[in-house]
């Protein structure tokens, strides 16, 4: 199983931890759109995105959050933004309009290699941050624009190749970014322990650090398999002595590998260090609870509660679980819109009974779902 592979299956892990920890309170509620971000360079297409907040009327104080890069190029074709849905839901508990968008070149957003940091022994990291702040500022002009969220008081926040993007940000930083968070930030890693032109990353960290005063937060695993501590500490040490801004934590081991910390598994050990961090910039909120996990239906037996206990633990909408009187059940998960995802639950109970309907739609009873129709469109759940 490749790195890759690994993080997501860390990404989609168990959502339930998350239920339960809000099980004494009453759940928030929370809105997801699916957006293409407008973009000259990305084409008509624009950039993938995915944006999770609380229900309101307010507007939102954005977090734009940065995915990390496969270490083998096929695999960002196979990337989403819905991956980060169990991240997002962490900020946007946190009272921010949470926007996960897919770089130039991942998931569906057109770009090939245009962040290409070319041969290894001579691998240049400054012009393919460049390349990712231009499409971060892209996703930022576009948010600016919406009625739900503001950009003034927003933070940034990215994995691995996002955290690079996300401290090169904070050196071109836009008006109203107030924080940043690098969690396990760099680029080149191309097998365990082993970087391209590692001192020319760190020669990109110290030049970011020359224009950066963005007050940042750093993480990185003392287990982490593609930036170990040493090299982390040497990012940090050039990054501060440009005048950046940045406060370093080394994270006790996480799993075999922390380079896969910030993961939705990882949540109770990284997320107290970002309240931390916004509580000392005085920008935490409130901690909303996670939403009610649904109750299966009534005339299932045990084993089909099971199923829809693992369709709850899914965290990549879009999804839908569908239901026959019979007790039969069939469901779907990781669909681009709600229509791919009600279609093929049905189509997958259908299978096995000769009436079925739908029950449950990503983490609402489908009798309270909005219709959804494009992957332009938005719910509330």
């Amino acid at each position: 199983m490749t790195r890759f592979r690994r993080l997501l299956c860390v990404l989609i892990g168990s959502l339930g931890s998350i239920m339960l920890a809000g099980a004494t309170a009453r759940a928030a509620q929370f809105y997801i759109e699916d957006l293409r971000i407008p973009m000259t360079e990305a084409g008509p297409q624009g950039l993938e995105a995915f944006l999770v907040r609380p229900v309101g009327t307010r507007r939102y104080p954005l977090a734009l959050l940065s995915h990390g890069s496969p270490r083998s190029f096929d695999d960002r074709a196979t990337m989403s933004a819905h991956q980060y849905y169990g991240i997002a839901l962490e900020y946007a508990r946190r009272g921010f309009a949470a926007l996960v968008v897919m770089r130039r070149g991942y998931g569906t957003s057109p770009g090939g290699r245009v962040d290409s940091v070319g041969g290894c022994a001579n691998a240049a990291y400054l012009p393919a941050a460049a390349v990712a702040v231009a499409d971060l500022r892209a996703a930022i002009d576009a948010m600016s624009r919406r009625a739900d969220v503001t950009t003034t008081g927003m933070i940034a926040a990215g994995h691995s190749a996002g955290g690079l993007a996300t401290v090169a940000l904070t050196a071109q930083a836009p008006a109203g970014l107030v924080a940043a968070i690098n969690f396990a930030g760099g680029r080149g890693s191309r097998d365990d322990d082993e970087v391209c032109n590692e001192d020319g990353l760190v020669q990109t960290f110290a030049s970011l650090g020359r224009t950066s005063r963005v007050p940042m937060l750093w993480v990185y695993a003392s287990n982490d398999s593609y930036f170990g501590p040493d090299l982390a500490r040497r990012l940090h040490d050039g990054f501060r002595a440009g005048g950046g801004n940045a406060k370093f934590i080394v994270a006790p081991p996480y799993g075999d590998d922390g380079h896969y910390l910030y993961s939705v598994v990882g949540r109770p050990q990284w997320t107290p260090y970002v309240d931390t961090f916004l509580r000392e910039r005085a920008l935490a909120r409130d901690v909303l609870s996670p939403p009610d996990p649904l109750p299966p239906p009534g005339h299932f037996n045990d084993a089909a509660k099971a199923e829809f206990a693992r369709y709850l633990a899914s965290t990549s909408p879009h999804k839908a679980f569908a239901v026959s009187p019979n007790g039969g059940y069939g469901w779907r998960s990781g669909r681009n819109t709600v229509d791919d995802a009600q279609r093929d639950s049905l189509a997958a109970c259908t299978k096995w009974a000769p009436t079925c309907t739908l029950y449950a739609v990503d983490d609402q009873l489908a009798g309270t779902t909005g219709q959804i129709t494009t992957d332009q469109s938005a719910r509330a759940r």
